[in-house]
């Protein structure tokens, strides 16, 4: 059965062209000391037989960040398999210039949490966060930090930033 996803790929502009995107770290015992292929665009599962891409892109974000994602235009930049076929993401993207600007902004963040079994096989439940931490990064950059079946949103970013 393959897992249906929708996400917000926020991207701003800095003064010298630079194209950044907003990113997070996946939260939880397993993601703590990794980085590389350990970042995500907010996203999260939904069934398209009772809500859109678009719907459940925004309140997917809403509820790993803890904020509404900004009131702003977004374009549908695809979907994209992942190489497993197990997970696809339809992903969105809209200018976030101003959006999270500050570390404070960002620190002030609320997260939504998971739970699970912790240490495995202890019997013992423990909440984390879905994403511990989000970040701007260059488009080159957040790259090989994103998991792989999201890397082709950021290069479909890119195209589309190029044709305007």
């Amino acid at each position: 059965m393959v897992t249906t996803s929708a996400g917000i790929l926020l991207y701003r502009t800095d003064p010298d062209g630079k194209v950044s995107a907003l990113v997070a770290h996946m939260g939880g015992p397993f993601w703590a000391r990794k980085d590389e292929g350990a970042w995500s665009i907010p996203k999260g599962e939904f069934d398209p037989r009772s809500e859109s891409a678009r719907d459940a892109a925004a309140r997917e974000f809403r509820e790993e960040l803890g904020v509404d994602p900004p009131d702003v235009p977004y374009v549908e930049l695809g979907t994209f398999a992942y190489s497993s076929g197990s997970k696809k993401v339809t992903v969105f993207c809209g200018d976030g210039t101003g959006f999270l600007a500050s570390d404070a902004d960002r620190a002030a963040l609320v997260f939504g949490e998971f739970e699970m079994e912790w240490p495995p096989r202890s019997g013992r439940r423990q909440s984390f966060p879905e994403i511990d931490r989000v970040a701007w990064m260059p488009l080159a950059e957040a790259g090989p930090r994103l998991v792989a079946g999201q890397r082709p949103a950021l290069d479909a970013l890119e195209v589309l930033l190029r044709q305007e």
